[in-house]
Order: structure tokens, then C-alpha cells, then sequence
């Protein structure tokens, strides 16, 4: 049983990967941590569990195998290095940083301390994904020609975090990673961005959406749109030589939903209803495995760094004004070699105010009214 420790009382922490871990039969809870002691505790008496007082507090702990990273996007890279550094396994919230550059580094220092670091890439691990991909290779559709991959959400409360530039807040790094991941799939991880366009208002200052043509090796191109300002989508769809096939709750479907895979061939169309699937708790075991020495992350690191190559790419087609924005929190924290420090500074003890507040406040992760985190 995989002891963990939970840095950040996330609404996604509450709502979808405590519950999953609450299923697992490969890990267990044994401690949170949040810069807010109240909420802290609060997480605490819901899934009986002790409180660390601070990150710093929570790291240190002896009775802690593994650490789950959900605080802000922005703050990511900068305690996923502090976790490893520690010597804890560390499972992260996606993404695993804000740039390519700050993946490497990550991957850098888990390999010095010979502890696994995953990213939280959940919705890959459902079960309709393996129904698309088996359709596809059987000819359900032909030969692939395009991709199409949409993820977009209501506007958010003007105060909610992923409208805060500080804090790693816009829809490419909240909402643009599915699709981009969605396209990785089927294109590999060869493809680059041939084009972009951004939505952008000066308040709050962060991007609000946009949308990305990529191009594969062999000849496939992926059109993807994502957003703040949309009605609820969360779906892609694969344009063959003689058919079209769609999933229509492709990110984000909770535990119980069975999810709907459109089929259009010619002169029919084909609706099927697919098997539920628990993607959070199967991510978590995925990683239970990789920590026991039974799965290899190799192939999971190579997917990462390649998207977060692409989401790089695509920001470089930004104003400038949201290109220089971008936060990696922890570059400060990492030598040339883009190894941890061996003496962490103080700041990571996880108790001194280093934003305005609000850091634990990673909520929400596109999920549908109704299903979400």
C-alpha cells in the first residue's frame, strides 16, 4: 500500500482523485497540506486523515511514500522539485510544468533521486479511447485524414485562479492540453503546430481562448479549439477516407458515466454506448504500478514533454504581453543541470504568503457542471 501525502486541498483533489484514491486498492491517505490550516482540516474530517501544518511539514513526513501535487498550474514545477527533492514520489495534477523546459526539468531531478514523477493525465487512461483507437486500426473509417478536438467551458467567476496570470491561470495551460494530448494520440509525437490564433481581453489579463492547427509525419492534421467562453464541449472526432468517429465526453466523464461514440459511415449512423470507467482511480493505480518498479514511465515522459513542446509552440503565436507572462516558478529552484539543489531556501517551507492567496484554489479542470472537480 502506496502511503500519501496530498500538497494542495483542490476542489479536483476533493471532488475527483480523494474519492478515486478512497477506491484504490494500491494506495492509501495519510496526511494534507494547504496554506489554509482551516481548509486543511476541514479536508481532514471528510477523508479522515491526518494535517500537516505547511507543504514543508508534509514533505518532511517519514510516514509519506508518495506526494499528490494540486495546487495552481503556475506553482507546479516549483513543488513537484521541492516533493522529489524530498525523496517522494510525486503525481501531479496536469500539466506536469508550464513550459518544455521546466518538464525537463522535473524528469531531470526525479531521475537524480530515483523516485517516479507522472503527470495526472486521467482522461487518457479511460477505456473509450481503446474502443476509438481499435476501431481505427480495424477500418471502421478508413484511413485517418484530420483530427478535431474541442475542449471549452462557461466563463468562469472573476475571481476564479485560472485567471490569475501569477499563478499559471489562461485556457491553453487549463483547457488546450486535452485537445492537444487528445491529438498526440494519433498523430505522435512528431507533430508540430503549423498555425494559431488566441482570444485575449485586457482584463483579466490572461488568455481566454484560442485555436491550433498541427501537422503529423505522415500527413494527418489536427484542428483543436479550446476556451473560457464557450458552452460545455469535451470531445474530438476522427475524419477518415470513408467515415467520420466522434466521443462526445472524451476529458472529462465522471466514474459512472458510459460515454457515447458516434459511428458515421456512408449512409448510416451508428451510436454505441461504451463502458464507464474510473480513469482517476486507473491513473492512480498506473502510477501505484510505476512506483512499485511494475511499469515503466518512459513512454508517459516522452507524451508529456511533447505536448508541452506543442503548447510552448503555440503560445510563441501569442501577443507578446501573454508570451512574457508565462510563470515557471521553479526555475530559481534548480542548477544548470536542471537538478534540485541540494539545500531547499526557505521560501519552501509552504507557510510564508509568496502570492495574494488562492493557492490551493486549483478547481474546476474543464469538467462539465455536474461531473466536475
Amino acid at each position: 500500500m502506496i502511503r500519501f501525502g496530498v500538497l494542495g486541498c483542490s476542489n479536483v483533489a476533493r471532488r475527483r482523485f480523494l474519492p478515486a484514491l478512497g477506491r484504490s486498492v494500491s494506495a492509501g491517505l495519510v496526511a494534507v497540506a494547504s496554506r489554509d490550516i482551516a481548509k486543511a482540516k476541514d479536508f481532514a474530517r471528510s477523508f479522515e486523515c491526518d494535517v500537516a501544518r505547511g507543504y514543508g511539514e508534509l514533505l518532511s513526513r517519514s510516514d509519506i511514500d508518495a506526494v499528490y501535487i494540486s495546487v495552481p498550474t503556475g506553482l507546479h514545477e516549483r513543488w513537484t522539485l521541492a516533493a522529489l527533492g524530498a525523496g517522494k514520489h510525486t503525481l501531479v495534477e496536469k500539466p506536469l510544468a508550464t513550459t518544455r523546459a521546466g518538464g525537463e526539468r522535473v524528469l531531470a531531478t526525479a531521475a537524480h533521486h530515483g523516485v517516479a514523477v507522472m503527470e495526472n493525465r486521467m482522461f487518457a487512461c479511460h477505456s473509450q479511447h481503446e474502443v476509438a483507437a481499435r476501431l481505427l486500426a480495424d477500418g471502421a473509417i478508413g484511413a485517418l485524414r484530420s483530427v478535431r478536438a474541442v475542449m471549452g467551458i462557461p466563463a468562469l467567476p472573476a475571481d476564479d485562479v485560472r485567471y490569475r496570470r501569477d499563478l499559471g491561470g489562461g485556457a491553453l495551460l487549463d483547457l488546450a492540453y486535452y485537445p492537444v494530448h487528445a491529438a498526440l494520440m494519433y498523430l505522435g509525437e512528431a507533430a508540430t503546430v503549423a498555425g494559431a490564433t488566441w482570444r485575449t481581453a485586457d482584463e483579466p489579463g490572461v488568455d481566454l481562448g484560442g485555436a491550433a492547427l498541427l501537422h503529423g509525419d505522415s500527413g494527418i492534421s489536427a484542428q483543436l479549439t479550446y476556451g473560457f467562453e464557450h458552452a460545455y464541449q469535451a470531445s474530438y472526432e476522427l475524419w477518415g477516407e470513408c467515415g467520420r468517429l466522434e466521443l462526445e465526453r472524451a476529458f472529462t466523464p465522471p466514474e459512472t458515466c458510459r460515454p457515447s461514440l458516434r459511428l458515421a459511415v456512408q449512409d448510416r449512423v451508428e451510436y454505441r454506448t461504451l463502458a464507464a470507467c474510473d480513469q482517476f482511480r486507473t491513473a492512480l493505480d498506473s502510477f501505484a504500478a510505476a512506483v512499485r518498479g511494475e511499469q515503466s514511465l518512459a513512454a508517459h515522459h516522452r507524451r508529456t514533454l511533447a505536448a508541452l513542446g506543442l503548447l510552448d509552440a503555440i503560445r510563441a503565436r501569442a501577443p507578446r504581453r501573454l508570451r512574457d507572462a508565462v510563470v515557471t516558478h521553479g526555475e530559481g529552484l534548480v542548477d544548470h543541470r536542471g537538478l534540485a539543489p541540494p539545500d531547499v531556501p526557505g521560501p519552501l517551507t509552504g507557510r510564508e504568503p509568496l502570492h495574494r492567496g488562492g493557492e490551493d484554489r486549483a478547481d474546476g479542470r474543464g469538467e462539465e457542471p455536474g461531473d466536475g472537480v
